[in-house]
This record gives structure tokens, sequence and C-alpha cells, in this order.
């Protein structure tokens, strides 16, 4: 069976999880479940104000495609992020991304275990004081002799190791509370220029495809994301070959207003 079949790119209505068009990016709907989240030691954090944003399968020329962690640099004081997750499309068969996005509180992803204090509900890996964000050192690497401003709480630590990339049926089975319904309501702003950039990055390199690494990718996360200056050492390009194989639509934009 032709990928093609077996993957579609749609346009798909978010309002019922009230994510606003500002947060909104592209949205993918497959009949694939992507692979299990790969293990990985997050990198240490040594600029004060970055906040951790775990990585994720996404979907690219070549089918899935790992986007590696990393600390990012939020759009202003007091945002946090809310790791993006694929969940069983509601609307019909098949799994739907539910793009991630930066706002006051950090909202619904599925209950997707990602770790570091993504422990699939809320974040607690460090908190916003004033002008200033702690580190929850229990759960969040930082290099001491950089990063001061911290804390240590262990009563948050999640010990489960499942690696479940998705919510639903075969994966995470949990649902939205009031909050986190109340949380989507917010106004929230999509992924910064630099992330934007980084899953751009990492959608062109060879390696980082579970077509041919077997859901294992060669670099699961990075000190600071992707650019022009800051590529793996080991990256490979894609060939025309690599795209024309899968042979999927193209990236499309969801319309404002739908």
């Amino acid at each position: 069976m032709r990928i093609l079949r077996l993957f579609v790119l749609v346009a798909v209505a978010l309002a019922a999880i009230g994510v606003p068009a500002t947060a909104r990016a592209q949205v993918y709907i497959s009949l694939l479940a992507p692979p299990l989240l790969p293990t990985y030691e997050q990198p240490m954090l040594t600029q004060p104000g970055m906040i951790w944003t775990p990585g994720y399968w996404a979907w690219g020329p070549a089918g899935y495609y790992w986007v590696p962690g990393t600390w990012t640099q939020p759009p202003s004081v007091g945002m946090l992020w809310t790791p993006g997750y694929w969940g069983v499309n509601t609307g019909g068969s098949g799994y739907m991304w539910n793009p991630g996005y930066w706002g006051q509180n950090v909202g619904y992803y599925g209950g997707v275990n990602y770790g570091y204090g993504y422990y699939g509900n809320g974040y607690t890996g460090g908190a916003w004081q004033g002008n200033a964000f702690r580190y929850n050192t229990a759960v969040t690497r930082v290099n001491p002799t950089y990063v001061r401003n911290v804390y240590v709480n262990k009563t948050v630590i999640v010990r489960n190791v499942n690696r479940y990339s998705y919510n639903g049926p075969g994966g995470v089975r949990m649902h939205p509370d009031a909050q986190q319904i109340a949380y989507a309501k917010q106004r929230h702003i999509g992924p910064t220029a630099a992330q934007r950039t980084h899953i751009q990055d990492a959608a062109q390199d060879r390696n980082q495809y579970a077509k041919y690494n077997g859901g294992r990718p060669s670099q699961t996360v990075v000190a600071r994301p992707y650019s022009a200056t800051n590529r793996p050492a080991n990256f490979k390009p894609l060939t025309a070959a690599d795209k024309t194989s899968v042979n999927a639509p193209k990236p499309a934009t969801k319309p404002e207003g739908c």
C-alpha cells in the first residue's frame, strides 16, 4: 500500500480544544501510529531563562522524524510551553497531531510522558518567580556554575517509564480536566522563529527519520535549537529519492477562522 494512502495532510478545526489561530500550525492526520518515545538524557542548562521543550515525532518528507528536545528562549517573561501531541482522531480514523504552544499556563498535551517535568500533566521542572525562572533540580539538569536560581521538590517526580507517544487506545488514556479546558481558552502563541527553524532543520536530516533509524534517532536532544550554524556533525540531507519514495502530499497551513 502506498504511503500516500496511509498518510493524509488535512486542515482540521481545533475549536474543540480552544486553540486560538495564533497558536495553530500545520495539522496532520495519519493512519499510522507514531513510534515509541526514545529514551534520552536532558543536556545541562547553562543559560538562565531558557525553558525545556521536549522532543517528539513529527511528520516530514520521508515519514515520521524526531525533533530533538532542546532548551528554548520563551517569547516573553511568564510564558510556559505546552508540548504538542498525537491523539486518536475523534472525527475519523487515524491519529491527529495537536501542535504545541506558549501560554501563561501549561495546558493539555494528551497525558504523554515526555519526561523531565513533562510527566503528562502540567510542568514540574520549574516555575516563574517574578521576572526570573526558577528550576527544580529534582527533575531538571542545570549547571550550577551558570544557573543558581533553583529549588528542590522531589514530590513531583513521576517514575512512570511508559514511552507511549500518543493519546488513545494502545497508548496513553487521559482526558483533559476542567482546568486544562479553561487553559485552552486562554491566549496562546505558536512556536518561536528559533523553534520553527529547529523543526525544519530536523526534518532535513535523514538520520532523524524512523524509516531509517528504526525509531532510534541518532540525536534525541540538543543543548540549543538547530540553526544554520548549529547542525549535528553527522547531518545527512534527505535526497530526492527519500522524498519521492514516501510520496506524501506537501504541508498545507490551516485556514484562519476555521
